[in-house]
């Protein structure tokens, strides 16, 4: 595909050439942030990790973030080695370092660090965890609305890998990027267990349907924190709003859909396996909800 994009495609900033990244209490230059070939993350895909995105000045709902990455530790019994004061102030240690005030991308990454032979069990990392931060100038560039692909690959039971579980294990959703790619898409619509549309392989998946917003029931796929955002905003502002089982004949007869993460917030969605949905490009409603979303983003900066 000679347009070939992602949900994450972003402006080339040549300042990122020279981005300086927190590796465990130190802030160093991009080439020098290495870790060891040993590292559980490296080896295992063993810890969690969070993005957030800098509006500003201020890191947006921080706080649900940081509660989710110790949650997420505490899940995989990771002690992350700082307490929450610790992980924001290494936060904005590293944004101060790189004078970073607004359009700005953080990637908050732990794993269980280093082990001492190369072997899977948790107890051989004994040399602490490895905390990594990853900050990048970084403004969206979508030139059109994302086109999906229905694959095989879906997202699991909570007993095999909880989706909910943000971890540096990311194979599935790589896997079901690679097919979506083969079919002509951009990126994956994946589903649950039981055969409904769940989400994509990087973001949350919505659809319109007569005015109405539909979502999935959430048990199935990432707890996205601009998921819910978009889920509170609807409610707030009179927009119907339901987190329901439904299908792809209901996907396909959509009236409009997007897709929301921290990185792009609300992200037009043109096409889905060959079917075009609504026009093509952004409908109504999902340019309301940006236009709710941002006000959101700028009530939270003035705060």
């Amino acid at each position: 595909m000679a347009d070939k994009m992602s949900t994450h495609q972003a402006e080339e900033d040549a300042r990122n050439e020279a981005i300086l990244i927190y590796l465990n209490g130190q802030i160093v230059p991009k080439a020098k942030a290495v870790v060891s070939v040993y590292d559980s993350g490296f080896m295992l895909g063993d810890g969690v990790w969070e993005g957030l995105r800098l509006y500003n000045g201020r890191w947006a709902f921080l706080d649900e973030h940081i509660d989710r990455l110790f949650e997420a530790a505490k899940a995989i019994d990771l002690d992350i080695g700082l307490d929450r004061d610790g992980v924001i102030n290494a936060l904005l240690d590293t944004q101060t370092a790189n004078g970073m005030t607004t359009d700005a991308h953080a990637r908050l990454m732990v794993t269980r660090g280093v082990k001492t032979r190369p072997f899977q069990h948790p107890s051989l990392s004994r040399q602490g965890p490895t905390v990594t931060i990853i900050m990048e100038h970084s403004r969206p560039n979508l030139p059109r609305p994302i086109r999906l692909a229905t694959v095989p690959h879906l997202r699991g039971l909570p007993m095999t890998q909880d989706p909910k579980l943000n971890s540096h294990s990311k194979l599935n959703c790589i896997l079901a990027c690679i097919a979506a790619e083969k079919a002509g898409a951009d990126e994956a619509l994946m589903l649950d267990v039981n055969g409904f549309v769940n989400t994509t392989n990087a973001c949350n998946f919505f659809i319109v349907r007569k005015g109405a917003v539909w979502t999935s029931t959430g048990d199935y796929c990432m707890n996205g924190i601009t998921r819910q955002k978009v889920i509170d905003l609807c409610r707030a502002d009179g927009i119907p709003v339901y987190e329901r089982n439904y299908s792809l004949v209901d996907t396909y007869g959509a009236d409009e859909a997007f897709l929301t993460g921290t990185f792009g917030a609300q992200t037009p969605v043109s096409e889905i396996d060959g079917r075009v949905i609504g026009t093509g490009e952004m409908g109504p409603m999902t340019s309301h909800i940006r236009t709710l979303y941002k006000a959101l983003i700028d009530r939270e900066g003035a705060t």
